[in-house]
């Protein structure tokens, strides 16, 4: 008998912790979505619903209350920015309260985890500025003779496909281009997963990828917890096979003396050069050869998935708009005309090639919501007092802001002229952020953007895309995927010019 009523005393006080847990937006006088137990207001997601479904959702229903709305991550309570002068706030007016993105790692674990991407603090601060001169414009360009060899070897591929199918699956290949390039570009490896589907650096980014938003999400909202149960990302043969890799390539390059224009060789200037005192070694800012791997690991995670889905998605939209398909082919086709090749200049001049690829980032942003951790009490501006307290995880919902249309109207058709400069001009710099924004921006923007413009201008020079009858029209998108991808792939005719 005592049993069952320490039960239900122990049920009682779990029922009064949740319930009052619920209670913490209305406490402090913020409009917010009511929750349901387990789940807050996440219900049917990575089962029904991709979390952008579901950010737009509570976007909608908050919008216009205030700078922000309270909603509930399980049982934890989050902020969703709705206003873009609070989006300004915490990406870069008040970035020093909003310094940490909010990502689980745990390089105990697993050494590849401790990448930009998801550091923290003053950790994040010093590697930051080590690595953005890698990121330069005179580095990309560097870079792009080999961008073009890559893409150059993608249309001969489809020139061999075509000739026994016409029919093709575009995002499989489009991710095998992004991997080649990544891998020779990052890790200074001749991937070979275009003519080669099996290469193993294509199956392990495959594999990097096999985990589910929804186990990201738990880590997320319970990190300690995640961290002494040993909860990882990637399995124990990712790990392993990046950091063979990058241990090899720089021995072999240290030993041989090779130097190579890609991150890796930027990345060993930076290598911890042997025996000095740990001082000596922290002034001078030096990288472990785990560190060199796991911002090696993230280049490529971060690159060819993300790029690889934009790809597709603008190749889906111009393969339904054959006059949209015409005009951005007649910009690529123009400006090498213009610049006598397709080199570096010809690539940023394709104006509407541009315009199409923002687009296609606005209506399909690959990062469908930005998590930020309030790393330091925020007194929200205007707000009658309210304060957002250190440790609440702040979303900027970027679908649901792309979406909304009073920024962009008829916001589900895809209108590249949304793009031209004058409309840009004309509206609010924070209502397009597939890029985050501030000091916490995407560090591999220009790259990221240099091999999708290289693929795509490769592609519409060679090739006309039409819907067949494989395509899915309307596309759908996988509720499951971190990255916002397609379900099922992407299949398209293609014709040779």
């Amino acid at each position: 008998m005592l049993l069952l009523y320490l039960s239900l005393l122990l049920l009682a006080l779990a029922v009064h912790g949740v319930r009052k847990r619920f209670r913490y937006w209305e406490d402090r006088r913020v409009p917010y979505v009511t929750p349901t137990f387990p789940t807050g207001n996440l219900r049917g997601f990575g089962r029904k619903f991709h979390i952008f479904t579901i950010m737009e959702r509570c976007y909608k229903q908050l919008k216009g209350k205030g700078p922000f709305g309270g909603i509930f991550m399980y049982t934890n309570p989050a902020a969703l920015a709705l206003d873009l002068d609070f989006v300004k706030n915490v990406l870069v007016k008040d970035f020093q309260y909003f310094e940490d993105r909010s990502f689980y790692y745990n390089e105990k674990d697993d050494p590849l985890e401790a990448h930009l991407v998801a550091l923290e603090g003053t950790r994040w601060k010093n590697l930051r500025s080590k690595v953005t001169p890698i990121f330069s414009s005179g580095k990309m360009k560097m870079m792009f003779p080999t961008m073009i060899r890559v893409a150059n070897d993608l249309s001969r591929l489809l020139i061999k496909e075509i000739e026994e199918e016409k029919n093709i699956e575009m995002k499989e290949i489009l991710a095998r281009y992004t991997t080649d390039v990544i891998g020779n570009c990052a890790f200074g490896v001749d991937c070979n997963s275009l003519y080669n589907p099996e290469a193993e650096f294509r199956q392990m980014g495959k594999k990097a990828f096999t985990f589910r938003f929804l186990k990201v999400l738990i880590a997320q909202q319970f990190r300690e917890i995640a961290r002494a149960l040993h909860v990882t990302f990637f399995d124990s043969d990712v790990t392993n096979f990046f950091l063979k890799v990058v241990k090899d390539t720089v021995e072999y390059r240290e030993k041989n003396n090779v130097q190579q224009n890609d991150f890796m060789s930027l990345l060993m200037q930076l290598k911890d050069p042997g025996p000095e005192s740990d001082e000596s070694k922290n002034q001078q800012g030096y990288l472990s050869i785990e560190e060199i791997a796991a911002q090696a690991f993230m280049f490529f995670l971060a690159g060819f998935e993300t790029s690889s889905t934009t790809m597709s998605f603008c190749l889906y939209e111009l393969s339904v708009n054959a006059k949209l398909q015409e005009r951005a082919r007649e910009s690529v086709l123009l400006s090498i005309e213009k610049h006598g090749s397709m080199n570096y200049d010809a690539i940023r001049d394709m104006q509407f090639l541009e315009q199409c690829i923002n687009e296609s980032l606005r209506k399909y942003p690959p990062i469908a919501s930005l998590p930020r951790t309030v790393t330091r009490n925020y007194p929200v501006p205007d707000s009658d007092g309210v304060v957002l307290r250190r440790g609440t995880t702040m979303v900027i919902p970027i679908y649901a802001i792309h979406h909304d249309s009073e920024y962009y109207p008829d916001p589900e058709t895809y209108d590249p002229d949304r793009f031209n400069p004058d409309q840009v001009s004309q509206r609010n710099p924070f209502c397009f952020i597939p890029f985050g924004g501030g000091p916490r921006t995407c560090i591999g923007l220009r790259f990221g953007m240099m091999q999708i413009r290289i693929g795509l201008a490769i592609l519409l020079k060679h090739f006309r895309f039409t819907v067949s009858s494989k395509t899915v029209v309307p596309l759908q998108i996988s509720p499951n995927d971190l990255v916002l991808s397609f379900k099922g792939g992407l299949w398209l005719k293609l014709e040779k010019l």
